[in-house]
């Protein structure tokens, strides 16, 4: 049984070294060899690059000193200040404006150009115009009622045409009256 006794542990360590130092001079041998041959295309190369001409590297344009700005209009309105308050504040208040709590009429939920007139219906002075909405529903309209986005009031019925009073805001916080009609198309 003496017989198959491993080496010691000392004798297995010396012996892995010397293989490992041996492959690692037959690969630095390897290296060595491919590094070492014909360089005629590199020198080639060198020769060319250095036959060409030089040419003069353009100067670096000068920067323009810095220019300080002195603003001016310190003692004006800031612009990130609310603007809409400072108009309404200037804009005088004409007393007009919608009347949000009135309830809506049919008629006020189409545009103006989405209604036809389709012609008018009266007896002595009572006349009523006959309507066309967008979704093909036919209605009466008398002097009064209301019709269109902007709250349009019908003001008068003729044979052609119903005239209408809006009030549309004015782009300064405010509110005006505007005429609109509705005509019968031929």
């Amino acid at each position: 049984m003496n017989s198959l006794r491993t080496p010691a542990p000392s004798v297995a360590c010396h012996t892995r070294i010397r293989l490992s130092n041996r492959w690692i001079g037959l690969a630095l041998a390897t290296i060595l060899v491919g590094c070492s041959g014909d360089n005629s295309d590199l020198d080639s190369y060198f020769a060319e690059v250095k036959a060409r001409k030089s040419t003069d590297i353009e100067m670096v344009p000068q920067m323009r000193p810095y220019e300080r700005f002195a603003y001016a209009g310190a003692d004006r309105r800031s612009p990130f200040d609310n603007a809409e308050a400072e108009i309404a504040r200037l804009t005088p208040n004409n007393g007009l404006a919608p009347d949000l709590q009135r309830p809506r009429e049919p008629l006020e939920a189409f545009p103006l150009d989405a209604l036809n007139l389709l012609g008018v219906l009266g007896y002595g002075d009572k006349r009523w115009a006959l309507v066309r909405s967008a979704d093909g529903i036919v209605h009466r309209v008398a002097v009064g009622q209301h019709m269109g986005r902007n709250g349009g009031r019908v003001t008068a019925i003729s044979e052609r045409k119903v005239d209408l009073k809006e009030i549309v805001p004015d782009g300064l916080g405010g509110w005006m009256q505007r005429d609109a009609w509705i005509a019968q198309s031929e």
